[in-house]
């Protein structure tokens, strides 16, 4: 019988991807899911098939998203104004209660929805199901003076035993950034952050942030500066050196503190690629920037 090389070649890439499925059986991924792949629908359903797949051969992958476009759009539909301190968004309860309507009403239950349509067993939550994520009020600094800008939060605790008894049951989380605080107040958190606390809670294998950039670059203007491969230790100076700025400031941090506190690798990748997720989890080469807690990990 002729085999057909198309074919063939496809036999090869299961076997490439064997050891991998093997490594992550049993493995926790967490991923932050944001960007063009919230937007684009064809994105959007390719993250949803990595889910299902990484599921499917025994991972157990946690989806953490945010929405910043989505609260802007309904923030400018119902004419409430909204203005940013430090790059974070002033949150008033007005604000407040539309960033959680649209998060965890809207947001979460779109993917979730898209998700389960698929074939998967997604359940979605925000931070004030079962206590999932308790926050504390966040305040900034500003030439010597503490700034008070409403409800904003940080991570305190996550309830690890909640996350654990769903997704050995065969859920996959998809969790919205809304934190609860002792008051019974909701906060709103920067997904990042969530994410990376959640990695070190679950002590997570994998922490995977997906972004609308290639990953870090020494030089963003040089295109030819990517680093493939890099230390904690050599991320912490470039971040100190100033390497490390604007939006790639919080994803470097939160993966500095989930790989400090225990997990093992972190990847910032280009969510702009359909299965990007699955490039980077079953294959040799990766993509984007992963960051080794260990120090035999080597930059390029």
């Amino acid at each position: 019988m002729k085999m057909n090389k198309s074919n063939c070649e496809k036999a090869e890439m299961l076997v490439e991807v064997l050891p991998y499925v093997n490594r992550f059986r049993d493995k926790i991924i967490v991923i932050k899911y944001g960007g063009n792949a919230m937007i684009n629908e064809e994105l959007k359903k390719a993250v949803m098939q990595d889910l299902l797949l990484m599921k499917s051969v025994g991972m157990h992958p946690i989806l953490v998203h945010g929405g910043g476009p989505a609260i802007n759009d309904m923030l400018k539909k119902l004419k409430v104004e909204s203005h940013f301190e430090q790059g974070l968004r002033v949150t008033d309860k007005e604000t407040m209660e539309i960033v959680e309507m649209v998060l965890a009403g809207k947001v979460n239950k779109d993917i979730v929805g898209t998700l389960n349509q698929l074939g998967g067993k997604g359940i979605g939550l925000s931070g004030k199901d079962g206590n999932l994520i308790l926050a504390r009020k966040k305040y900034l600094e500003k030439n010597g003076e503490k700034i008070d800008i409403g409800y904003v939060g940080e991570v305190e605790e996550v309830n690890k035993e909640m996350l654990d008894s769903l997704i050995y049951s065969g859920y996959i989380p998809i969790i919205s950034s809304i934190g609860m605080g002792k008051d019974g107040m909701s906060y709103n958190i920067n997904a990042d952050y969530v994410a990376g606390a959640i990695a070190k809670a679950v002590q997570a294998n994998k922490f995977i942030l997906l972004t609308d950039v290639e990953g870090i670059f020494r030089d963003y203007h040089d295109k030819n500066s990517l680093i493939s491969r890099i230390t904690l230790e050599e991320i912490e100076a470039l971040e100190a050196d100033g390497v490390i700025s604007g939006g790639m400031v919080p994803k470097v941090d939160c993966c500095i503190d989930a790989l400090r506190g225990g997990v093992d690798g972190a990847h910032i990748i280009d969510g702009r690629l359909r299965h990007s997720i699955l490039l980077e989890v079953f294959f040799d080469e990766g993509i984007g920037t992963m960051i080794d807690r260990e120090k035999e990990g080597v930059s390029e």
